[in-house]
């Protein structure tokens, strides 16, 4: 019974939940704005690896290597602890977005650049001889065929994302596990860091059964 009281503590656990609920609502926003920004950045710097002049791409190259390279962590640490030395100083929510946004962009341009060079060449063969311009072409006839191949991986690494906003304690931001960190202080006990595994369960599971469902669902329409 002891380790009940000390894990599963009901008292412990209703007090906290409104604390983390709180967290909460700063995960799911940091996890939603990552998303967004990360997946529009993606798509550029893409498009600017695979049609910008050299120099350019080479730029584009380096930066998908770096983010990719680089564990989400230390670019949190070093957007919001190192570039105040530079004079660039972010609040939390904000050095969290950037972060992840920066890293999930890397590997979005790499998803969409798999997915623009397995469209058919014909099919830009075919717009250029209608005369359609690089973005009308992009818009209304590569992208939409290669996002049905790009679905599946990018809602894998939106979950994933959705996942390393816990890391987001780190630069103090009041995310869901850095309320159930200070809760766990509050009340000396750690039920709540259990609540919120609970919680990130409850979040992360059906956002990754879902995916296992667009991956099957793609795959029976490529056979």
């Amino acid at each position: 019974m002891e380790i009940f009281e000390i894990f599963f503590n009901l008292d412990v656990m209703k007090r906290a939940f409104p604390i983390l609920m709180r967290g909460l609502v700063n995960t799911l926003l940091l996890g939603g704005a990552a998303s967004v920004c990360g997946g529009i950045l993606g798509v550029l710097v893409c498009l600017v690896r695979l049609y910008a002049p050299r120099p350019f791409q080479l730029l584009a190259i380096l930066f998908v290597d770096i983010m990719r390279a680089i564990p989400v962590l230390v670019v949190l640490i070093l957007v919001y602890y190192a570039l105040p030395f530079a004079g660039i100083v972010f609040p939390p929510f904000l050095a969290a977005t950037i972060a992840l946004s920066l890293v999930l962009a890397a590997y979005t341009a790499e998803v969409v650049r798999a997915g623009i060079e397995a469209v058919p060449k014909g099919q830009f063969e075919a717009s250029e001889a209608l005369g359609l311009s690089f973005f009308t072409m992009m818009r209304k006839v590569i992208l939409p065929q290669a996002l049905r191949m790009m679905i599946p991986p990018l809602a894998s690494y939106c979950v994933a994302i959705m996942k390393d906003t816990s890391l987001a304690s780190v630069v103090t931001m009041g995310d869901l596990l850095k309320q159930a960190t200070d809760a766990q202080a509050l009340f000396a006990n750690p039920t709540p860091l259990l609540l919120a595994a609970l919680i990130y369960i409850a979040i992360l599971w059906p956002m990754v059964r879902f995916t296992s469902w667009l991956e099957q669902h793609y795959r029976r329409g490529y056979r």
